[in-house]
């Protein structure tokens, strides 16, 4: 009897602190998250060539430095600047406030534009797409103008828009004060820079982006044919434009797709068509020669399971938002250090939104992070009830306190 006596009040007494625990462990937050900064390196093979006062080639899918050459150097970038000409008319595409199909009016400030020109005739009506035909095939500094007054009023105004834009981008080092390229006063921009805005003008404009392997455009019975000439020489090269000015030198930025494989090449402040021809194309042959894309990772596919708690459902699946791909060099893929980390986002506590993040993916090769990416979760979980949501809260106390042992049999 004594002992039966005994055992219930240590049963009340081990009832009162686990209902004390509980309370105080129900009013802290339902999830505790972990803030992970993104580690960003670069590694730049060194490129046995030269020729240009800046020059680099990237990774297109995950933006690595394969080979870099003097990329922060402030350089003007000539006609390379229509490539952020037609990236600001993407996003007035994208917006609706700009169509297609709309036809502009050419004013005398386009017609009467010097150097590369789409040969508009003024007053005539030309519309959006073939002038975007003339920026991209001709690089048409009347098409440029023509476009710029039409999207902002004036060329001016359009110039504050591409300059926000480069913001935007993290271009940092880049002004423009025109539409066109054209030397002007505080125009500068780097090699870095360009290649970013090639990135985004790939990404974000894919069909403007195709329109740059158009190898030759008509307009007013002139056909001119795209100054790109590895376009004409390189089946796996589309895009992407070319420029020139006295100050700026000859410059390119240049992508091509082997397989899946793309890279971007720039090259600013060559002597010739010649050498940046050359050296776009030793770029681009160097990287494909000595490094090889894999896809670690597809989209929405189940990578593991995270544990829940307070949620109907024990485990919850996760994944990635985009396909993770890696450009290394060749032969290193066995050797890849491939960490999947959950960045201690533990616990993780229902309700949990589908594509809600649970943690985060990275990939290395040895010490440097090549890809990292947030771990979504792939479905939905609803919440627990109030009694399930209690019996986790003194689970986890438990386990915080190194006392789940003790109630093990």
């Amino acid at each position: 009897m004594l002992r039966h006596e005994r055992w219930t009040v240590q049963l009340r007494i081990a009832a009162l602190f686990f209902a004390i625990w509980g309370a105080l462990l129900f009013t802290l937050p339902g999830a505790m998250a972990w803030a992970q900064a993104a580690m960003h390196q670069e590694s730049a093979v060194p490129f046995p060539s030269g020729g240009a006062e800046a020059y680099l080639l990237m990774d297109a899918h995950s933006g690595r430095l394969l080979v870099s050459h003097n990329i922060d150097a402030l350089r003007e970038p000539a006609s390379l600047t229509k490539m952020m000409t037609v990236y600001v008319a993407g996003r007035e595409l994208n917006a609706g406030r700009l169509f297609m199909s709309d036809m502009v009016r050419v004013g005398r400030n386009a017609w009467r534009m010097t150097g590369s020109r789409m040969f508009l005739d003024l007053n005539s009506e030309v519309s959006v797409a073939a002038l975007l035909h003339g920026i991209i095939v001709q690089s048409g500094n009347d098409a440029s103008v023509a476009l710029a007054e039409h999207i902002a009023g004036s060329e001016g105004e359009f110039v504050k828009m591409m300059n926000q834009a480069a913001l935007d981008l993290g271009m940092t080092s880049t002004n423009f004060a025109n539409a066109t390229g054209l030397p002007a006063p505080g125009v500068h921009t780097t090699a870095r820079d360009l290649a970013r805005l090639s990135l985004a003008l790939m990404h974000e404009h894919p069909y403007l982006y195709s329109l740059h392997s158009v190898r030759e455009f008509e307009h007013n019975n002139i056909k001119q044919t795209n100054r790109n000439r590895l376009l004409h020489r390189d089946p796996s090269v589309d895009g992407i434009k070319t420029g020139y000015t006295r100050a700026a030198g000859y410059c390119q930025a240049t992508s091509a797709q082997r397989g899946e494989m793309r890279l971007i090449a720039v090259v600013l402040g060559c002597d010739s068509v010649a050498a940046r021809t050359r050296l776009n194309q030793q770029l681009l042959e160097y990287g494909f020669n000595r490094y090889e894309t894999h896809r670690l990772y597809a989209r929405n596919e189940p990578l593991g399971s995270v544990k829940l708690w307070k949620a109907r459902q024990s485990e919850l699946s996760y994944g990635i938002q985009d396909d993770i791909f890696i450009t290394i060099p060749k032969g290193q893929i066995d050797v890849l250090d491939r960490r999947i980390s959950l960045s201690l986002i533990d616990p993780v506590f229902g309700p949990v939104l589908r594509g809600q993040k649970v943690g985060t993916l990275q990939v290395a090769l040895g010490e440097e992070v090549l890809a990292e990416q947030d771990l979504l979760a792939l479905t939905e979980a609803d919440e627990a009830g109030f009694f399930s949501q209690m019996v986790d809260t003194v689970r986890l106390l438990l386990l915080r306190n190194n006392l789940l042992h003790v109630m093990s049999p």
